[in-house]
């Protein structure tokens, strides 16, 4: 039997240890998108694009809520958005009649390297073109 507990010990230890190897990996990849977040922050003041204000949204996209938050949505559906204080917000919440009356709280969210990843074909696309798509959008957007 301590022939299979050693071997038991060994696959958790090997286990634990690609656990470990795959959560620096995302630490690093989420350090990679917020530096890539802060530079568009500063790319969007520098062309003096004003922040306005940031409303979630059901995801049907035909109710909006108040959010107290101000940025550049990044996505045309408005369901992203970049904050003026540096955050990544996802813009999707449920339908509430409470939050129509007294809006929402969105949390910042870790931006993702790779955005839209298991959306429709076409719509995932890397963070980096999607903020530069956006601020050559300008103020039209």
């Amino acid at each position: 039997m301590s022939g299979e507990g050693s071997w038991r010990e060994q696959r958790r230890e090997a286990l634990q240890s690609h656990a470990d190897a795959l959560a620096r990996k995302q630490a690093a990849e989420t350090e990679r998108a917020k530096a890539i977040v802060a530079d568009f922050v500063a790319a969007m003041t520098t062309a003096g694009i004003a922040p306005g204000p940031l409303r979630a949204r059901v995801a049907d996209g035909a109710v909006r809520y108040k959010t107290g938050l101000r940025g550049w949505y990044v996505r045309r559906n408005r369901a992203m958005a970049v904050g003026e204080d540096g955050a990544f917000y996802l813009l999707d919440v449920p339908r509430s009649a409470r939050s129509r009356l007294a809006g929402v709280r969105i949390a910042p969210s870790d931006p993702p390297l790779q955005v839209g990843v298991g959306a429709r074909d076409g719509e995932s696309m890397p963070l980096e073109r999607l903020l530069r798509q956006r601020l050559e959008a300008g103020a039209d957007f």
